[in-house]
């Protein structure tokens, strides 16, 4: 991303980013209106509506944490001190508290980036004289998206929560109660379609500023808020677009697809490991968690400035020496492992296990993974690749949306619509990059687990699977798959997060959710 290095200033000038708690007011949280926004100014602003995507809250650890949640895989981490990722083990077992610092996380980085994003709405919108058409135009494209972005995150997480929509003031009340889900979503679909007016096209971007939120990624979004809005059935009904949420999805996936993307073009293998570096923001990816590798804070790998990736250093296998730190977060569980077809080329991008292809000439041992003998392998990196030859510094992206979960979410919707001969096609382009051989099935609910099983195995560790899990059939089929690998204790009130303990503390008419 261009000037990726402003997204610090922006922040530390622009806003209030290092609160304890949303709720946290201070002069800064203002834009100040004695400086006036120029286009330079005007970008950097907006550079700091992404830094919170960057932090170890969203991307950087808690998001792709969720997956382990889902029950693909073990926390892992150091064995020797019992409590090495307690939090995500808490939710991962349906024993989460309302102090679960994974909540905590996911709650302050959404706030954090959402407060950013309502500074640099309110000041672009009232320096828009002084900054030039284009830049002001796809600069509040690219804060609407992103605030639509925030808020998918938390409501998917927590239920109906407070909606902001202007920077905190010292004045404002302390206390503000949660808005429904309804309401969260409201504003989500309308940033949604204000980002889809103003953002031009991934193709139309210049080299330098390739990473930025576009069309293509802001009409994904959509998609996948209608998709999930239609599994709920009747409950979001006064939302669906005229054509229906499951008509829409198709129709937003059709008009990605003439946005200049040709799944069979891309290779499976050119995303990850080393290419994550080398083919940043490529011709399959969307939207892309962009890093540069450096960490300019004093506090190095565990300083939250967000510029070097956690992903590679966290994943690695443990005591490999295949990378820098090889924390041993992210084990593959057995269920999983044996979800694969076989013939399917993406196991061995995805699954470090023993007798798998070597790892930059080291073979992968069993006993690198103490709790189920295999390591995810797709984010790893090798020691060369780390600028700065240390656990500190990886420089590769996190890939959040890109065109084969377009194609996977228009064949569901397809499905749904009782198209299941029309969604052969989507699925199959998918299935074919793999090695698979087509998927004809003509019955809707044959299709439908196959659509799911895709979306596992193509999307795996992406942080996706948590999502899709508690969206289909309105959270029914999560309940089914956790009983279904002994996890009895999961229900249906466990499929949010508990709102955190600090913010029920900090506000008098915030409600806690069901079941905590």
């Amino acid at each position: 991303m261009k000037h990726i290095t402003y997204i610090i200033l922006a922040s530390a000038l622009l806003t209030c980013s290092s609160c304890s708690d949303f709720l946290e007011k201070y002069p800064k949280d203002s834009p100040s209106t004695t400086i006036p926004v120029s286009d330079d100014l005007a970008v950097a602003m907006t550079n700091g509506c992404y830094q919170s995507l960057q932090s170890m809250n969203l991307y950087n650890q808690r998001i792709w944490s969720m997956d382990i949640c889902a029950g693909d895989s073990e926390a892992g981490g150091d064995p020797s001190t019992g409590t090495d990722g307690v939090e995500t083990k808490e939710v991962a077992n349906f024993y989460a508290t309302p102090s679960n610092n994974l909540a905590v996380g996911l709650w302050r980085g959404g706030y954090t980036g959402i407060g950013n994003c309502n500074t640099a709405i309110q000041s672009l919108s009232a320096n828009a004289d002084n900054i030039s058409p284009e830049i002001l135009t796809r600069s509040l494209g690219e804060a609407y998206f992103l605030r639509a972005h925030y808020y998918f995150i938390l409501v998917r997480c927590f239920g109906g929560v407070p909606i902001r929509t202007e920077p905190a003031k010292v004045s404002d009340p302390k206390d503000i109660a949660r808005n429904t889900a309804t309401e969260v979503y409201d504003l989500i679909i309308k940033d949604c379609k204000e980002a889809i007016e103003r953002l031009p096209q991934k193709n139309e971007l210049a080299p330098a500023d390739l990473g930025r939120a576009t069309k293509d990624a802001a009409c994904t979004q959509l998609a996948k808020v209608y998709l999930t809005l239609a599994s709920y059935g009747n409950t979001y009904a006064s939302l669906a677009p005229e054509e229906g949420f499951y008509q829409a999805v198709v129709d937003l996936c059709d008009e990605i697809a003439t946005m200049g993307y040709d799944l069979a073009a891309c290779d499976y293998a050119s995303l990850w490991n080393e290419n994550l570096i080398k083919n940043k923001n490529s011709a399959e990816s969307i939207f892309e968690i962009q890093y540069s590798g450096e960490n300019a804070g004093t506090g190095g790998f565990w300083e939250n400035d967000g510029q070097a990736s956690w992903c590679s250093t966290f994943m690695g296998p443990r005591t490999s020496g295949f990378t820098y730190g090889s924390y041993g977060w992210n084990q593959p569980t057995d269920e999983f492992f044996e979800s694969y077809e076989e013939d399917d080329k993406r196991k061995d991008i995805t699954v470090f296990y023993e007798g798998c292809p070597d790892f930059d000439g080291k073979s992968y041992k069993a006993s690198y993974a103490f709790m189920t003998g295999r390591n995810v392998r797709k984010f790893i990196i090798p020691i060369s690749l780390n600028l700065y030859q240390n656990e500190q510094t990886s420089p590769q992206n996190f890939i959040a949306y890109r065109y084969a979960d377009v194609l996977l979410m228009k064949a569901e919707a397809l499905n749904e619509l009782g198209e299941t001969v029309q969604a052969q096609t989507p699925l199959n382009i998918v299935r074919r990059r793999a090695g698979l051989g087509d998927f004809l099935s003509t019955n809707k609910e044959e299709m439908k687990e196959k659509i799911i099983h895709e979306r596992r195995m193509e999307l795996a560790f992406e942080g996706h699977r948590w999502f899709d899990l508690i969206r289909i059939d309105g959270g029914d089929y999560a309940l089914k798959f956790f009983n279904s690998i002994g996890k009895v204790n999961a229900t249906k009130d466990r499929m949010l997060l508990p709102i955190p303990q600090v913010e029920m503390d900090a506000n008098a008419l915030m409600v806690q959710n069901p079941g905590y």
